[in-house]
């Protein structure tokens, strides 16, 4: 078996896209950790502010319903528009797309720093406002990610995947806190408008330090001489993944673990409740142990970068991610202590096993698609979620809360060995690089490689 045709002929089955746009990347690192550092400091404002808002909502409302809506409209964004938001970011330049989607989200909350000053804000206007900032992060996140495979050279992917883990681990361990103190010390306006001054350390860089930005072929406009529509754009998205078998079963993979993970950590409390009988603090100890597990993984990947194929150490991280859901699910009442280590195991193997993936497909698929790529990955990923939830319920309700870790610890096992035996996972990378080497050999625009066959 070997990769498919690379004839610019074959247009039916593939997406053409253009020669790689290769910029040395000397003094990669200074320009990359500005902007990094940046990214970081202002997301400590986000969540912080995020926290505040959540709160804010819960003691104005009382209601659950609130909360929910909440969470949902600021989920529909990224779900339902970002593959939209993919085409649009993969067609202007990245770095100006973060600097104006991190500008319009400081910009909003300047306004809720207004409306609490005032003591006007009202349960519909932070509705308004979440879905508007949600909408802004469904056009940085993709620019963001795929500006990062241009500028970090491909055998530092995995490390710069680790440290985002890290700092995730790290901010949801200590933002709630954090926005609970600041609640206690100023006003909600304030708040917000610390939220607003992170921003700029975000933009700033972004202002200055120069972003690569791959090239789109002439022949991108097609025969006729006319651009591809933005729908024709967001099709391609679609068609680059459904087309490429290796990356179309990472895909069903990632959406199906998604489907069982969200709702396994969803579970948690009645997890404590049901089979612990514990209370408060028994669930604070297990997630303390899943975010202590992420921000470990996080600092492991960061120092070793994983094996060199970036799929085996990503499907190893699946196994173990499973294993420690299985522990967890299997964990007598009597041991919550078990429990509590499976978790952190788990959280440790999840960072294994995402970092890789994301840095797999920053390396292999084509810079000037990346972004479409990575939007109807985060769109079908963020889908199933919500799938999940209402999958899990009825079933915790008749089998156990247990069963379901049980249940997606076994699957996440099954899958990794699985992919572990498909040729065309296994040999996604060497895909990549033939993709890429065709690319830079050809001075006409080459298509991505078909699936094997």
């Amino acid at each position: 078996m070997g990769c498919g045709r690379m004839t610019p002929e074959n247009e039916e089955a593939n997406v053409t896209v253009s020669t790689r746009n290769v910029e040395p990347r000397t003094n990669w690192a200074t320009r990359f950790f500005t902007i990094w550092t940046g990214q970081a400091l202002s997301l400590v404002g986000s969540q912080v502010g995020s926290f505040a808002l959540v709160w804010w909502l819960t003691q104005a409302s009382g209601s659950a319903t609130v909360l929910a809506t909440a969470s949902l409209v600021a989920m529909l964004p990224s779900v339902l528009l970002g593959p939209f938001a993919g085409a649009l970011v993969d067609r202007l330049n990245r770095r100006w797309v973060m600097i104006i989607a991190d500008s319009f989200i400081a910009l909003l909350s300047a306004g809720l720093a207004y409306l609490f000053w005032v003591d006007q804000l009202q349960i519909w206007h932070v509705y308004i406002i979440m879905f508007a900032r949600s909408l802004g992060g469904a056009f940085h996140w993709p620019a963001m990610q795929a500006s990062t495979s241009l500028m970090v050279p491909k055998d530092h992917l995995a490390r710069i995947g680790g440290m985002n883990s890290t700092l995730q681990g790290v901010l949801s361990i200590v933002t709630p806190p954090l926005g609970a103190f600041a609640m206690e010390i100023m006003p909600l306006y304030t708040i917000m408008a610390i939220d607003v001054v992170t921003a700029a350390f975000a933009i700033g860089p972004l202002i200055f330090i120069h972003i690569p930005q791959p090239e789109r072929a002439a022949a991108d406009a097609g025969a006729a001489g006319v651009r591809p529509s933005l729908l024709g754009d967001v099709a391609d998205g679609f068609r680059y993944i459904w087309n490429w078998k290796g990356m179309l079963l990472v895909l069903m993979l990632a959406t199906t673990i998604n489907m069982m993970i969200h709702p396994a950590m969803s579970l948690l409390p009645m997890l404590v409740l049901r089979k612990f009988a514990g209370g408060a603090l028994q669930l604070g100890w297990l997630n303390s142990a899943w975010g202590v597990g992420i921000i470990v993984g996080g600092l492991a990947l960061s120092a070793w970068g994983g094996f060199k194929r970036k799929v085996v150490t990503a499907l190893l991280g699946l196994i173990g991610q499973g294993i420690g859901f299985l522990v967890v699910g299997l964990t007598p009442a009597s041991a919550l202590w078990l429990g509590i280590a499976g978790l952190a195991f788990a959280g440790i193997m999840n960072v294994i096993c995402n970092g890789p993936f994301l840095a797999l497909f920053q390396d292999v698929v084509a810079p000037e698609i990346q972004a479409r790529v990575f939007t109807v990955i985060g769109s079908l990923t963020g889908l199933a979620a919500p799938v999940g939830l209402a999958i899990a319920g009825p079933v915790a309700d008749w089998l156990g809360v247990q069963a379901w870790f049980i249940i997606g610890g076994t699957l996440c096992m099954v899958w990794g060995v699985g992919m572990f035996l498909t040729p065309v996972v296994m040999d996604i990378e060497a895909h990549g690089q033939a993709a890429e080497s065709a690319r830079g050999r050809s001075a006409v625009p080459a298509p991505m490689p078909e699936g094997m066959e």
